[in-house]
């Protein structure tokens, strides 16, 4: 039954192509945006254009129309009413209307099914929309979304359910709904029904406030981009060469000092606990679960300079604002060393709700194989102790991973059989692994060669190759068992970026990839259908004033469209501004 939905999402795909196609003649200008949901050769949006994918989608019957009288109705639970506030707020501004959050939400959740069979419908919108708890096969996240004349359902089993739910709601309405001030609608969300889970629990995006800082605000901007696409982990590097971002109360010149710097040369910056707080509540508002990372023992140059201590000849290092990698290492043989690591990891862990603690592992060049082992020893308990869970990059399976640890592959064409099959062996051994391959999901890695920002190491990585995988089987050949993957996670290193908007150019539209490849069922997966759903989500970006890179390997709205320049903070491609990065 699932292969025959997805059949039928592929053939609604098709059609859209065909509709991108026939008004694809008038091509734009490489810098032009959009002409909007309504303009030339845009894709038409409902069913067939969610992104992810979900389980099933039948579309069928007449729509809900939102209304003056619409009333968004929730259950007696404040995790629910939250998720009703926060619909009613993005719906606010462009509908114009009260939307106001009520009690009944507990309603049979076949209503709006129904109001689509019989035909009815109330024209005031008094059936609202309603979101509701309820026992069925949907999982932690999973739910189903009813839509009819009568109005719209929700039901999941957890309030995590719902809020992916909302965020198909969304895609639903048409894009204008997601701008700052009135459109005049109609708010029509097409009649059907949607029942939909996850394929995989751990789907994360990782964002690097280390090589360059990001404040408060412009995180919680990028959180709220990606929670649209059903991402429920936040990956912090927090610490790095460049740069030390987190407030540490035992260890204060880490900030002091270590915060100080950025690539670049260019002043830093660093949270306090309670801006940290800030940022782990506003991403438990959108379901996404921080997971914060302190690279060790390597990437450690800003701690070294903070404290001399922690070099094996007590000598700090100058600063460093370039981009290299592997030189850095704490000093594996001193007691301090131990204390260091104890005490970070005390008060990140206290700081930090979620199950997971990142060590980092990566790229310890300068720490010899048998430091680095006996490091990885006694530092993998430390976290244990603290109430964590280890994850460390996928280097961290050259010593032995602790019982329960996740470990993230990064590797990529060019990574050795033989470092591959040392994640294999800890794979079969109960290390699960999450999947970063590098010329894959890095978020920062060029489009193309004459991309004007990101890396190329590992690149270029342009938007079907960033899609065109499947996790389950990426490293069946080395030895990992289908059964050890818990997951994806989409990396956006900023050796190369400073502003939001940047994070953006990068991020978009790769990142819905990526994110599809770990909610949606395999059987899913379809480079042509996904490319014509992708295409479809333009029009909801340009409203939300979010910038992209409009590959030519997908049908946008509005015709052909070459390499844009450096994105400005003013959303025009501009300049390239140049990092002033050694290395």
């Amino acid at each position: 039954m699932a292969g025959q939905r997805h059949t039928a999402l592929r053939l609604a795909a098709s059609l859209l192509l065909l509709t991108a196609a026939a008004g694809g003649a008038a091509r734009a200008a490489p810098s032009e945006r959009t002409a909007g949901p309504g303009g030339a050769g845009a894709p038409a949006g409902g069913f067939g254009a969610l992104i992810p994918a979900p389980v099933s989608a039948e579309p069928g019957g007449a729509p809900y129309r939102i209304t003056p009288g619409t009333a968004i109705r929730v259950e007696d639970s404040p995790e629910v009413r939250a998720i009703g506030v926060y619909l009613a707020e993005l719906l606010r501004p462009s509908t114009g209307y009260r939307l106001p959050v009520t009690g009944g939400g507990g309603g049979g959740d076949e209503d709006g099914a129904a109001g689509a069979s019989r035909g009815g419908g109330d024209e005031d919108g008094a059936g609202g929309v309603r979101l509701r708890l309820a026992d069925g096969p949907w999982g932690e996240e999973g739910y189903r979304l009813t839509s009819g004349p009568s109005g719209v359902t929700l039901t999941a089993a957890r309030p995590a359910g719902l809020f992916r739910g909302v965020q198909t709601l969304r895609q639903l309405l048409p894009p204008e709904a997601e701008a700052g001030r009135v459109r005049p609608g109609p708010w029509q969300v097409p009649g059907g029904v949607v029942e939909d889970r996850p394929r995989y629990a751990y789907r994360g995006v990782h964002l690097d406030v280390a090589r360059h800082f990001f404040t408060v605000e412009q995180v919680k901007r990028f959180i709220d981009r990606i929670a649209l696409y059903k991402v429920n982990t936040l990956h912090l590097h927090l610490t790095d060469d460049q740069g030390w971002r987190l407030a540490i109360d035992s260890w204060p010149q880490l900030t002091a000092v270590g915060g100080a710097t950025e690539v670049g040369g260019t002043p830093g910056g660093y949270y306090t606990k309670d801006q940290y707080r800030e940022i782990v509540a506003h991403a438990a508002s959108r379901y996404l679960e921080v997971v914060p990372e302190i690279d060790l023992p390597g990437h450690t140059n800003a701690a070294l300079t903070s404290y001399a201590e922690l070099n094996c000849d007590g000598v700090a290092p100058p600063a460093y604002t370039g981009i290299k990698v592997g030189f850095s290492s704490l000093c594996v043989g001193k007691e301090v060393t131990y204390d260091f690591v104890e005490d970070v990891i005390r008060e990140v862990a206290e700081l930090t709700p979620g199950r997971y603690l990142h060590i980092g592992g990566d790229e310890a060049h300068s720490t010899p194989h048998e430091d680095y082992v006996a490091f990885m020893a006694r530092v993998q308990p430390l976290v244990a102790e603290y109430g964590k869970t280890v994850i460390g990059w996928h280097q961290l399976t050259a010593a032995e991973p602790a019982p329960g640890a996740l470990a993230q592959y990064w590797g990529y064409d060019e990574t050795e059989e033989e470092e591959r099959a040392r994640v294999a062996e800890a794979a079969r051994a109960g290390t699960g692994i999450i999947l970063s391959p590098a010329d894959r999901a890095y978020l920062d890695m060029k489009y193309t060669a004459g991309t004007p920002l990101g890396l190329d190491w590992a690149g270029p990585v342009e938007v079907r190759r960033s899609y065109d995988w499947d996790p389950a089987t990426y490293l069946a050949s080395s030895g990992v068992p289908e059964d050890a993957v818990r997951g994806v996670e989409a990396p956006l290193w900023t050796e190369t970026l400073s502003t939001p908007r940047e994070l953006e150019f990068m991020a978009f539209p790769r990142l819905p990839g990526i994110a599809e490849l770990g909610w949606s069922p395999a059987d899913a997966h379809d480079w042509e259908a996904y490319r014509v759903r992708l295409a479809a989500q333009a029009p909801r970006w340009d409203v939300m004033g979010l910038e992209y890179y409009r590959s030519p390997e997908v049908p946008w709205p509005s015709g052909d469209v070459g390499e844009p320049e450096r994105p400005g903070e003013s959303g025009e491609p501009g300049e390239p501004a140049g990092v002033a990065a050694s290395g």
